[in-house]
C-alpha cells in the first residue's frame, strides 16, 4: 500500500472489466434526450441501474439509423454488458445480428422471439381512446402520430381503421412530437372546411399546445372539439386534458432487470385511460 502511495497507483478499471468479463455499464439508444416520453423511460432505466451498481452510456439517435449502430457496436466492442433501445429506426435484422454480442431489449411490442422486450399495448390503448370517445358520442375523429412508419404509429393507425373505416385521410396530422407541434395542429385543424370533432393525440405536450392554441382561435373544449392525449403527464393534470396513462418509468425499471436477466422475456405494462374534462 505505501509502494501504491509512492507510485501514485490509480487502478485500471479496464483491466478490471476485463478480468471480470463485465463492464458493469448499460448502453441506452434514446431518439431524443429533451422529449419528456423517453426522459421518463430513462428515468426508470437510471433508477434500477443506480440500485444494481450499474452505470448508462446514452445515446441520442435522432432515428438515424446509423446513429443506432453505432451504438450497438459498442456491445460488439465489449463497450457495454447489454442495450436498451427505447425506440428504433433500424431494421430488426440488424439488431438482431449484434444479439450475438451481448443482451438487446426493445421498448416496443415483440418484434423478434429471441429479443427481449417490454411494452405498452399501443393498439389496446388507441382502441380504448376511441371507444371512449364514441361513448361520448364523438364519431368524427382525427388523430395525430410522430412518423407514420413506426411500429407504435402503425399499431394506432390500424386500431384507428378498424374503428372508422370511412374516416378522411386529411383528419390524420403526422410530426406530432411537441407543444408547436400542437400549435400547428391546431391552426390547420381550425382552416378545415370538414373539421372533426375530436382529436386523439401523440402526447400530452401536443395535446397542450392544440388546446391552448383552439382557445387562443375562439374555439371551446370540449363543445367544439374533444381531446385525448397520452402519457398522463403533469401538463396534462394542469390543463384537464383526458389522457391514457401510460406507465413509463415502470417500463424503464423493467426494461433494466430484463437487460441484466439471462432470459429472454416479452413483458407487457399496462395503461389506463383518465377521465378529465376535455371530451
Amino acid at each position: 500500500m505505501q509502494a501504491a502511495e509512492q507510485l501514485r497507483y490509480v487502478k485500471n478499471i479496464n483491466a478490471v472489466h476485463l478480468s471480470l468479463g463485465k463492464t458493469k455499464i448499460i448502453g441506452v439508444i434514446l431518439p431524443f434526450f429533451s422529449h419528456p416520453y423517453f426522459g421518463v423511460i430513462l428515468g426508470g432505466i437510471a433508477s434500477a441501474a443506480e440500485k444494481g451498481g450499474y452505470k448508462l452510456m446514452i445515446t441520442q439517435s435522432n432515428y438515424q439509423v446509423s446513429q443506432e449502430i453505432e451504438a450497438l457496436d459498442m456491445l460488439k466492442r465489449k463497450q457495454v454488458d447489454g442495450v436498451i433501445i427505447a425506440s428504433r429506426e433500424c431494421p430488426i435484422d440488424i439488431v438482431k445480428d449484434y444479439s450475438e454480442y451481448g443482451k438487446i431489449i426493445l421498448c416496443e411490442a415483440p418484434a423478434d422471439s429471441s429479443l427481449s422486450s417490454v411494452f405498452v399495448d399501443q393498439y389496446k390503448a388507441f382502441q380504448a381512446a376511441l371507444a371512449f370517445l364514441k361513448q361520448k358520442s364523438r364519431t368524427r375523429v382525427g388523430y395525430t402520430l410522430l412518423r407514420p412508419e413506426g411500429k407504435s404509429s402503425l399499431a394506432r393507425k390500424k386500431a384507428y381503421q378498424e374503428q372508422f373505416s370511412e374516416a378522411k385521410s386529411d383528419w390524420l396530422f403526422n410530426n406530432a412530437l411537441t407543444v408547436e407541434d400542437g400549435t400547428r395542429i391546431a391552426r390547420e385543424w381550425a382552416e378545415m372546411r370538414d373539421r372533426p370533432d375530436a382529436m386523439v393525440i401523440t402526447n400530452d405536450f401536443v395535446a397542450a399546445g392544440f388546446l391552448l392554441e383552439c382557445r387562443k382561435l375562439g374555439f371551446s373544449v370540449p363543445e367544439d372539439v374533444s381531446i385525448i392525449g397520452f402519457d398522463n403527464h403533469p401538463i396534462a393534470s394542469a390543463l384537464d386534458i383526458t389522457s391514457v396513462e401510460l406507465p413509463l418509468h415502470l417500463l424503464g425499471e423493467t426494461a433494466f432487470e430484463q437487460v441484466i436477466s439471462l432470459d429472454v422475456s416479452h413483458l407487457e405494462v399496462p395503461f389506463r385511460l383518465v377521465d378529465r374534462n376535455s371530451v
